[in-house]
């Protein structure tokens, strides 16, 4: 659009502000004030026909001046008597949501990263999940209920999964969420089931059909493919035991990848989607089998193309069990991590190779808690995250040097973390508190 030098006034709750339709556009085409634009992008005329007229909004005015300053300069500039969550709320009714975050947080470092604020839980000592949302809100898993923050971290309405337990959360998009759950002994309920993340309301159930009979299952680890697929490990009472694959749009099963024997696809503690290799990474890991096993599913084949187990591997003391694992394409390489931090790397290109171990990241200080929670991974452009006990390493490099820890006091040893929509959330085991950690934005020079 070229520079407009009409004049455009508004009345928003009995004030008058005037701008120009150049700041008007910086909102951006699917804003409020994309509607006053025509297709080809310029001021449309029928909203103003003089310029003496405005056009009146009955919203807050105060909120108001603090979005067309931010659309002006790109700078947020809240003032004290403005409750934040007063301006998020008419931020999402103008569609400008996303210019308000960028203002709010800078881009995503995890050397830059710093501690905003800590929720506690609704049920302590009985997290065991959170998952962040695309647009900065996240879930957490307590038992049986998964509580849902939006990305002002208001708490939807819990979902309660009626005392079955819950394995794994995931987002489908800002406005759902799939939740696997255990089977009830003496019940046919149990597996997945998409929920409307506003509401809890259940909108359908993903089922799993062998010879063209419906079987009741339990579901387990959560993964999500770019082209609107969800896979999930299953163990059933017949032959599905395997990973699943649904649509995530209908709901329907279109596949299931069943396990081989003396492999343990069932009871996965760890799906990741592969988009550069169209392959699934399946893990399977201490301590719910005595043996670790790491897989790459091709379901366009119906093969396994790589695997690695430890069993036969010369290991002498516990430190050596796999915890967590993370597949990291650029590398060709799997990262594992065992109880005391030890970060091992396996080569892709090698089926079964063995684990190249680095004890680098081993920083331990003080005596180990007395329920130490298991170590996690996560991989995020480009950094490798890590916790352990009450902390998160970050490593970043070629060679994956360790270059900050995130970490506070209170909450006890961190159950899970996940990162997402610019946030970090971590989840503490001992009094159910999750932290939100955020980067600041960038001074302004």
């Amino acid at each position: 659009m070229g520079i407009q030098k009409d004049r455009i006034k508004f009345n928003v709750g009995g004030r008058i502000f005037e701008t120009t339709a150049t700041t008007l556009a910086n909102a951006g085409r699917n804003s409020f004030f994309g509607a006053f634009f025509d297709e080809n992008w310029d001021l449309n005329s029928q909203f103003f026909s003089n310029s003496n007229e405005s056009f009146f909004i009955d919203r807050n005015a105060d909120c108001f001046s603090i979005l067309l300053d931010l659309l002006r300069t790109g700078d947020l500039n809240i003032r004290p008597n403005i409750p934040e969550r007063l301006l998020y709320r008419e931020a999402s009714f103008y569609g400008l949501l996303d210019h308000v975050r960028s203002a709010k947080w800078g881009p995503f470092d995890g050397n830059r990263l710093r501690l905003d604020q800590s929720v506690t839980g609704q049920a302590p000592g009985d997290g065991t999940a959170i998952r962040a949302g695309p647009d900065g809100g996240c879930c957490v898993a307590h038992g049986s209920m998964v509580h849902v923050y939006d990305w002002m971290l208001e708490e939807h309405p819990p979902i309660n999964l009626d005392y079955q337990r819950v394995n794994d959360i995931g987002w489908v998009d800002s406005d759902n969420v799939v939740i696997s759950v255990c089977e009830r002994l003496g019940s046919r309920d149990g597996g997945m089931g998409l929920f409307n993340a506003s509401t809890g309301e259940l909108r359908f159930k993903f089922q799993v059909s062998h010879e063209n009979q419906v079987k009741s299952y339990t579901a387990g680890a959560l993964s999500f493919s770019s082209d609107y697929k969800i896979f999930s490990s299953c163990k059933g009472r017949s032959n599905e035991y395997g990973v699943g694959v649904w649509d995530q749009v209908t709901g329907k099963q279109i596949d299931f990848f069943y396990e081989s024997p003396g492999w343990s696809l069932g009871d996965a503690d760890k799906l990741q989607w592969l988009n550069g290799s169209n392959c699934l990474l399946v893990a399977t890991l201490f301590p719910r089998k005595d043996n670790c096993y790491i897989s790459l599913l091709d379901f366009r084949e119906k093969n396994m193309v790589w695997s690695w187990s430890d069993i036969g591997a010369p290991l002498t003391v516990d430190e050596k069990r796999v915890r967590d694992a993370i597949a990291m394409e650029e590398s060709n390489s799997i990262c594992v991590v065992n109880e005391y931090e030890d970060l091992g790397f396996i080569d892709l290109r090698i089926s079964g190779g063995s684990v190249r171990w680095s004890s680098r990241s081993r920083l331990m200080k003080g005596n180990m808690p007395e329920e130490p929670c298991y170590p996690k991974l996560a991989l995020h452009e480009g950094q490798l995250f890590s916790s352990m006990n009450d902390s998160i390493s970050v490593f970043c490099g070629p060679d994956w040097v360790l270059t900050s820890r995130l970490r506070r006091s209170y909450g006890g040893s961190i159950c899970d973390f996940s990162i997402g929509g610019d946030r970090l959330f971590a989840l503490h085991s001992e009094e159910n508190v999750f932290d939100i950690w955020e980067c600041p934005p960038s001074p302004i020079i």
